[in-house]
């Protein structure tokens, strides 16, 4: 078995515009052909080479499930270096809807009627990037601008962990 990237693994198309359930049963089929039960007789090697393929595919599939993280695999497969931790520069209309939402997630810190008014706005953005990331990367083959949209999205990301955290339990 070989593949050199996460989608020709699964024999499908290198684009963020998935279909899931195409992937789903992709996995499922290299899954059963790698899966280590299969090798339980075989040599020590066999066992082992089986287990790094089963490891690989299911690394691969948690990785193309997740739009974010398609997202950011497909960036950083066309030389796109995200530089997630030193990288701070963003659009200036998405720095301030940023500290929009961290007000807003601090008013419902103190009134609990407000967390589902972010997380609503959360979910919007989310479709938001997601149909921009599907032009930039599929139409577009714009990596660098989808790499600034990842950037935002993972901020979103986190947010919304953020948000999640904070919201009384109950």
């Amino acid at each position: 078995m070989a593949a050199d990237d996460h989608f020709s693994l699964f024999g499908l198309p290198a684009r963020f515009d998935l279909d899931v359930q195409a992937l789903e049963r992709a996995w499922r089929t290299v899954a059963a052909q790698v899966h280590p039960d299969r090798y339980a007789t075989a040599s020590p090697a066999e066992r082992r080479v089986a287990m790094q393929w089963s490891a690989r595919a299911n690394e691969a599939y948690r990785q193309l499930r997740d739009p974010l993280l398609r997202a950011r695999y497909l960036c950083e497969q066309a030389g796109i270096d995200l530089q997630t931790e030193s990288n701070t520069a963003m659009d200036p209309a998405f720095l301030m809807q940023q500290m929009e939402w961290r007000e807003m997630l601090d008013d419902a810190r103190r009134d609990a009627s407000g967390f589902s008014v972010l997380e609503q706005e959360l979910e919007q953005a989310r479709r938001q990037m997601r149909g921009t990331l599907a032009k930039l990367l599929d139409e577009r083959q714009d990596y660098a601008m989808a790499g600034a949209k990842v950037r935002e999205w993972m901020f979103v990301e986190k947010l919304a962990q953020e948000l999640a955290a904070a919201r009384p339990a109950g």
